[in-house]
């Protein structure tokens, strides 16, 4: 890697300056080290090569500035340098270490010294202090005393460091109890910084959890209280096993191999799997493509396994140092649960240590009791260890016991503790092992910017936010949701079909109907009846249908809700269905639960709910639906002293498709305002918050013009300049040529409109003129791509069907979100001589799916096949073309 004696000449030579030879030596040696890397060499070698290479290039650039005499100087590694680990672009961190010289004294070596590694690129972290400073800066911070525990000395006095670790290593500066509190509380803030979950997208292989700082944490901890060196030193202290160092060592290793792939890829100090470096790292490390499986999917699926393993040893390790340390003088306290269990100081252990040996079944019973025993604290880390070495005894016969599916099903009866024991069963291999079908997406990944957690973690978040509906402080955020679980006959299956609902996911086929035979399996298994197990495999079956329903039909049509009602059947299933697709939602991506996406659910909840009531063999009326929403309509312009022979001529020129779609609220106010308008040439624009019948929670933006081609591609151009991210659109042509268009928006981040007045005048204004020669419609505005987006290019797709009841064309396009996405597909219905009647709006993570009602220039369906030819070339190559 490098010569420090044939550096050492050529510094003395001085043929070049120390800054260019230096220089030099580090790009060599690091490209030596890189070689080696993809050559296979061992990553330790590479890691402590590379801090060995920086100790002899710090040595001999020390060397080249005067320094106190008497051995009163020394320059210390600290922090990750200090325990001699260096990936290529990490930090290199210093302390210039004073012990009675006035380092002010020194000014110009030490400004010369930190200037020349400055020159040298080095990515410095450095820091001059005396002993009694490091003393005193450690004292008040646990970061500071944390990188002077991890330091040797590179040049100088090597007693200065030693003398300073065991001022800060003492009692006067951090208690072992103190430090161990402080590292835990270090390490809570940082978990909560990434939902404290293993599965982040882009997750951060130092900070996540499960990544090199929980290992490094443990290492601190023991380091302070034992005064071990390296965290193998803890199976001498009986903290650690032999095989357990094994596997950790391994979860380090691996750890370190990606990160110096990823440093080496990127160039440059970058510890977080951004999209693009998953992709470049998963080609590195040989990953192809398969059926059902990406490349980057197969490669992050090992990730999250090793960061859960690591997260497991930290649990179980901190577990240990809590007990060694916090609790070691407690008084010890010991209340029998039976003769397997007993409580040690309000945690779990088992009464000896071949209980699970002897009774493999009380390895599912640990965590009924858990779940039945809120009151205690957690598992003692002994029987933690237990539990991981025992855990290969669940096999076939262990997943047919009776005495294991009655304890099960018990747990998924609790009335507390569900989801906790659950995720604890998940955290020790336990349910991957119990529920095989679980163990294999465990750490499995979807790579899109919709499902922001690995399939196991969201499956498990969706049994939480089920059990979560249940608690008050959930009433007024969840209230349909909240009165169901409350009311469920047996809450049991609602946990099932969520623990089943994508445990397919990843195998190929309709992850829906596999995990519908899986489910069914399982229900036999643990000997639930046909009632329960038909209905827990409908829900796993239809999961999708409430959402799709809500989202991409209008749930405004009767015979919508008549159709989603005769596949739902009864109350009962709609009752499960609800609170699954709310729970699903909810549990997949934290942006997408939003008042407008809420609305849309409960609306079709309760507007099923009435359908099932009045029973499926009378479907509503279309006509007793028209004559009751025109006779409410009319008593409130009645109210505002409209006349009703002007409103009655006006409804004679719409059409029943109208007066199906409005409420009475949004039928009166548009009609008012339309007469008012009288013949006024500018567009009419309206502006409110919608009624709860349409779609509480957005703003509606009710258009009325005259109808031209263009109108469309104009609105939705002129809305992206206002950042308005269009839900849904609803058209319709009255008999002499205008048309009443009405827009659901929500702001860019889905969040609903302001009430400002300044604010939504200016947005009636800026449509109002835009609108006023739709021909002359807005530019599509340039705005930037977010970063994520412009990894996902997937081809569009579009398929065309057409509808003979409606009497319209259904366009669904499918492709990668954009700024300005809605404005192209607009203009490309100009060119083609289309008009849009509705619109369905969805975007799903870096995706829209999205839905058209379209018709031909004559108003009717689209017939001509080389017409449907063109426009889906045009409009897959006009929308590819903008993917970047």
């Amino acid at each position: 890697m490098l010569d420090p004696a044939q550096l050492e000449q050529q510094l003395k030579a001085g043929e070049q300056p120390a800054v260019k030879v230096l220089k030099q030596a580090l790009r060599t040696s690091q490209a030596r080290m890189d070689e080696a890397f993809r050559a296979g060499d061992d990553i330790r070698r590479l890691i402590y090569g590379r801090a060995w290479v920086l100790d002899c290039i710090l040595n001999l650039a020390w060397n080249q500035f005067e320094w106190p005499g008497d051995d009163q100087a020394a320059l210390v590694a600290v922090g990750g340098y200090g325990r001699g680990e260096l990936h290529p672009y990490s930090d290199v961190d210093i302390l210039l270490l004073f012990n009675n010289a006035n380092p002010e004294d020194w000014h110009d070596s030490i400004s010369g010294f930190l200037t020349l590694l400055w020159d040298i690129s080095l990515d410095l972290g450095s820091s001059v202090r005396t002993l009694n400073e490091c003393y005193d800066e450690a004292r008040n911070d646990i970061t500071i005393a944390t990188n002077l525990i991890e330091s040797r000395t590179i040049a100088g006095n090597p007693s200065l460091q030693a003398e300073m670790y065991e001022r800060v290593t003492s009692e006067g500066a951090w208690t072992d109890k103190e430090f161990f509190k402080a590292k835990l509380a270090e390490q809570k803030e940082r978990h909560e910084k990434t939902n404290n979950t293993e599965y982040n997208l882009e997750p951060n292989l130092k900070t996540s959890p499960g990544g090199l700082r929980d290992i490094q944490t443990v290492g601190w901890v023991a380091k302070r209280h034992f005064g071990a060196t390296y965290i193998r030193d803890l199976v001498d202290h009986g903290f650690v096993t032999e095989s357990e160092l094994d596997t950790l060592n391994k979860g380090e290793l691996y750890l370190w191999t990606v990160r110096y792939a990823l440093h080496m890829l990127c160039k440059r100090r970058e510890d977080r799997l951004l999209f693009d470096h998953q992709r470049s790292l998963a080609a590195y490390f040989g990953y192809e493509d398969q059926e059902g499986s990406l490349a980057v999917e197969q490669f992050m699926n090992k990730y999250y396994r090793v960061a859960m393993a690591m997260s497991e040893f930290n649990d179980m390790l901190l577990q240990h140092f809590d007990e060694a340390i916090l609790r070691i003088d407690d008084e010890q306290s010991i209340r029998p649960l039976n003769n397997r269990f007993q409580v040690r100081n309000d945690f779990l252990e088992t009464v000896y240590d071949k209980v699970f040996e002897h009774h493999p079944f009380a390895i599912m019973e640990l965590f009924v009791l858990m779940a039945q025993h809120p009151e205690i604290k957690g598992v003692r880390a002994s029987t933690i260890r237990l539990v991981r070495d025992h855990r290969h005894l669940i096999d076939d016969e262990f997943r047919h016991d009776i005495r294991n599916t009655s304890l099960f099903m018990e747990l998924l009866r609790s009335p507390e503790g569900v989801s906790t024991e659950l995720k604890r069963m998940n955290r020790y291999g336990i349910l991957g092992r119990y529920l095989p079908e679980f163990g294999k997406i465990v750490g499995q990944m979807q790579h899109d910017l919709f499902h922001i957690y690995t399939v196991d973690a969201h499956t498990l978040k969706v049994i939480q936010k089920m059990r979560q509906f249940r608690h008050p402080e959930y009433r007024e955020k969840f209230a349909i949701a909240h009165r169901i679980v409350n009311q469920l006959p047996k809450i049991e299956l609602l946990y099932i079909a969520g623990l089943y609902h994508d445990i397919a996911k990843g195998r190929g086929g309709d992850h829906s109907e596999l995990g519908a035979e899986d489910v069914i399996s399982f229900c036999r298994r643990h000997h639930l009846g046909k009632w329960d197990t038909h209905l827990v495999a409908w829900l796993v079956r239809n999961h999708l249908k409430m959402s799709m329903t809500a989202q991409r039909r209008d749930i405004s049509d009767p015979e919508v809700i008549h159709n989603f009602a005769l596949e739902v059947r009864d109350l009962v299933h709609l009752d499960y269905l609800y609170v699954l697709t709310v729970a699903d939602i909810n549990a997949t991506n934290n942006t997408l639960w939003n008042s407008w996406r809420a609305t849309l659910l409960r609306q079709l909840y309760m507007d099923t709910k009435r359908a099932l009531r009045r029973g499926l063999e009378n479907p509503i009326n279309k006509e007793d639906r028209i004559e009751q929403v025109q006779h409410e309509a009319m008593l409130l312009l009645s109210r505002k002293g409209v006349p009703e022979e002007e409103v009655l001529d006006y409804w004679d020129l719409l059409g029943d498709d109208y007066f199906l779609r409005e409420d009475a609220h949004n039928i009166a106010w548009h009609t008012q305002a339309i007469l008012e308008h009288g013949d006024n040439p500018l567009p009419l624009v309206l502006i409110r918050k919608t009624s709860y019948r349409v779609f509480e929670g957005a703003t509606e933006i009710f258009i009325y013009s005259e109808d031209l081609p263009t109108l469309f591609p104009a609105t939705v151009a002129a809305m992206d300049q206002l950042n308005l991210n269009i839900q849904d659109a609803r058209i319709i042509l009255t008999d002499h040529g205008r048309t009443l268009n009405t827009y659901t928006v929500l702001t860019d981040d889905n969040q609903p409109l302001s009430e400002n007045p300044e604010y939504l005048a200016h947005i009636q204004q800026h449509l109002t003129e835009e609108l006023d020669d739709p021909e002359d419609y807005p530019d599509i505005i340039q705005r930037r791509v977010p970063r994520q987006l412009k990894l996902f290019t997937t081809p569009t797709r579009m398929t065309l069907s057409n509808d003979p009841v409606a009497q319209q064309t259904v366009l669904e396009v499918i492709t990668p979100d954009r700024p300005g996405l809605l404005a192209r597909i607009g203009r490309i219905f100009v060119e083609f001589d289309i008009s849009v009647r509705k619109a369905k709006i969805s975007s799903i993570g870096e995706r829209v799916e999205d839905f058209f009602f379209i018709t031909d220039s004559d108003n009717q369906p689209i017939s001509d096949p080389d017409l449907c030819r063109r426009l889906q070339q045009a409009i897959c190559e006009q929308l590819d073309q903008h993917v970047n």
